[in-house]
């Protein structure tokens, strides 16, 4: 039974050394914004768009595909300028010949946003899949401090019970010599 508790330790802290490595490693290949299976997270900062999703919630957004293909009431993640991303729903779509643009509104303001959304400014569509509070540990995941302990403690934990583990096979190989 023992023997089976040691094995089952030592592969989850081996995976979740492993785990942490990839999320830390893609999240920085990828410019800080991690991907999973197509989709990106994107961390809520704001409460402009509550109850849907909360400040400090991962969402999930489809990047991609066909940017005037949006109805009232779908929720978009876009630009407003090279650094700032927002994600609210669409109140109303405007056409104009071959040109679409969106009226957005976070569901928790009173009022639309003042400016309209071009189609091309769109990064992607929210796909209704929430995770409450795991922005605050991915801002830490992608922080220097939360790389490094994310890194280094689950591989100090791996080799000291791999040590452990090592001085108990040789205490039980020196005791069987002796008893020989």
């Amino acid at each position: 039974m023992k023997k089976l508790i040691s094995t089952i330790v030592t592969w989850l802290l081996a995976i979740i050394l492993i785990v942490t490595a990839a999320a830390v490693i893609i999240s920085k290949a990828s410019g800080g914004e991690p991907k999973l299976f197509g989709l990106e997270l994107k961390g809520v900062l704001s409460g402009s768009m509550e109850p849907t999703f909360m400040t400090g919630s991962i969402i999930a957004i489809k990047p991609g595909g066909d940017m005037t293909r949006f109805q009232k009431g779908d929720v978009i993640t876009f630009k407003v300028d090279d650094k700032t991303l927002i994600t609210h729903r669409i109140v109303d779509v405007l056409k104009n010949g071959k040109n679409v643009s969106y009226v957005t509104k976070g569901d928790n303001n009173a009022k639309a946003d003042p400016t309209p959304v071009l189609s091309e400014n769109v990064v992607g569509e929210y796909i209704g899949i929430t995770i409450p509070n795991l922005s605050y540990l991915l801002d830490f995941i992608r922080s220097k401090a939360g790389a490094v302990i994310l890194m280094i403690v689950p591989g100090i934990f791996l080799l000291g019970y791999s040590i452990l583990s090592i001085r108990k096979a040789i205490n039980q190989l020196e005791s069987k010599t002796a008893n020989q």
